[in-house]
C-alpha cells in the first residue's frame, strides 16, 4: 500500500493491467515519450515499447477512430485526449460509431474501448481546456461515463472500465491530479462501475457530488457538522449508468438535498438527479431541492475561475437554505 496522487494511481492503474492483459494498448498525442501533457502516461512506454504506447498525430477522430477498429478486432485500446474539450472533434465518431457498433451489428461486435480525459477548471488554462461536458457525454447512449474523485477510486475504476465489455469515457478531475495523496493498494484492484459511494453519512441533509467538487462538497460538509448539522455526502462516480437507487435511499433518509457540480446549470445532471428524487422521493422531500453549479456561460478565462467554479461557501449557502425551508 502506497501514498498516491490520482495520477499516480491512474497511471498505476494503466500499469498493472497492462502487464496482465496485452491486449491493452494506449494511444495519443504525446502518450509515449513525454507521458501526456499531465504525465499520466509516463515511464509506459520506456517498459511495454512504442507499439503499446503510441504516440499518435494531432487528430482526435483519428484516435478515436484508430482505437474503435482496434476494439473490433479484439484489443483493449485506452484512447487518450489531452483535454476534455479536444473530445469535440471526435464526437462523430462517439456518438455514431463507438457507442452504436454493439446495436448496429447486433451484438455481432463490441466495442470495449475506454476514452481518458482531464476535464474540468481550476488550473488556469486558456480557452478549451475547462470544459465539464459529462452531461453530454450521458446523453449519449451505448457508453458508460465514469468520474473518478480520489486516488483509490480512479484506479479501482479504471481497472474496472478497462475490463468492461462496453466502451468507457473516463473523466479525470485535472484539478485533483495532484491535490492529495491517498493509500492505494498495490496490485489490481476494482471499484465497480454504477455504483455511487456514500463518502460519509448523516441524517440531516444529502449533498450529492461528484470529481473535484467532491472537496467543496466535503469541506461544506465538514463546516455544518461543526454547526451541529448532520451531512450525508454521496459521489456520484459513475455518471452513465447513474446509480439512482443510491441517491433516493440517502434523500429519503435525510428529506432534503442539495446537488453540487461545476458544468453548466442549465441540462447539468444535476436536473437529472433533481427529476429522479421528484419521481421517486417527493413524498421524503422536507424541502426543494437546490442546485449549486457552474453559469451558463463559456467557462472564462483565469482571472474569473474562482467566479465560476462553485465554492465551499456558495455550498454552504444552500445548505443553509434548504434547511432554513
Amino acid at each position: 500500500m502506497a501514498l498516491r496522487t490520482l495520477v499516480e494511481a491512474i497511471n498505476d492503474a494503466l500499469r498493472c493491467e497492462m502487464a496482465a492483459d496485452d491486449r491493452v494498448i494506449i494511444l495519443g498525442e504525446d502518450v509515449g515519450q513525454e507521458g501526456g501533457v499531465f504525465r499520466v502516461t509516463e515511464g509506459l512506454q520506456a517498459v511495454y515499447g512504442p507499439q503499446r504506447v503510441v504516440d499518435t498525430p494531432l487528430a482526435e477522430s483519428g484516435i478515436v477512430g484508430m482505437a474503435i477498429g482496434m476494439a473490433i478486432a479484439g484489443l483493449r485500446p485506452v484512447a487518450e485526449m489531452q483535454f476534455m474539450a479536444f473530445l469535440y472533434p471526435a464526437f462523430d465518431q462517439i456518438t455514431n460509431h463507438v457507442g452504436r457498433m454493439r446495436n448496429r451489428t447486433r451484438g455481432r461486435f463490441t466495442c470495449p474501448m475506454v476514452i481518458r480525459a482531464p476535464y474540468g477548471g481550476g488550473i488556469h488554462p486558456p480557452e478549451h481546456h475547462s470544459e465539464s461536458g459529462e452531461a453530454i457525454l450521458a446523453h449519449t447512449p451505448g457508453i458508460k461515463v465514469v468520474i473518478p474523485s480520489t486516488p483509490y477510486d480512479a484506479k479501482g475504476l479504471l481497472i474496472s472500465a478497462l475490463r468492461d465489455p462496453d466502451p468507457v469515457i473516463f473523466l479525470e478531475p485535472e484539478r485533483m491530479y495532484r491535490a492529495v495523496r491517498q493509500e492505494v493498494p498495490d496490485g489490481l484492484y476494482t471499484v465497480p462501475l454504477g455504483q455511487a459511494r456514500v463518502v460519509q453519512e448523516g441524517t440531516d441533509i444529502t449533498v450529492i457530488g461528484w470529481g473535484s467538487m467532491m472537496r467543496e462538497v466535503s469541506e461544506a460538509a465538514e463546516i455544518m457538522r461543526q454547526e451541529g448539522v448532520s451531512v450525508e455526502v454521496v459521489d456520484v462516480r459513475t455518471m452513465s449508468p447513474m446509480d439512482v437507487p443510491t441517491l433516493i435511499t440517502s434523500v429519503e433518509k435525510t428529506g432534503r438535498a442539495v446537488v453540487v457540480h461545476e458544468a453548466p446549470r442549465t441540462c447539468g445532471l444535476g436536473a437529472e438527479i433533481v427529476a429522479q428524487i421528484n419521481e421517486r422521493a417527493l413524498l421524503s422531500l422536507q424541502a426543494p431541492v437546490e442546485r449549486v453549479t457552474g453559469f451558463d456561460t463559456v467557462f472564462p478565462l483565469p482571472q474569473l475561475e474562482k467566479y465560476y467554479l462553485p465554492t465551499t461557501e456558495r455550498v454552504v449557502e444552500a445548505i443553509r437554505r434548504v434547511l432554513a425551508f
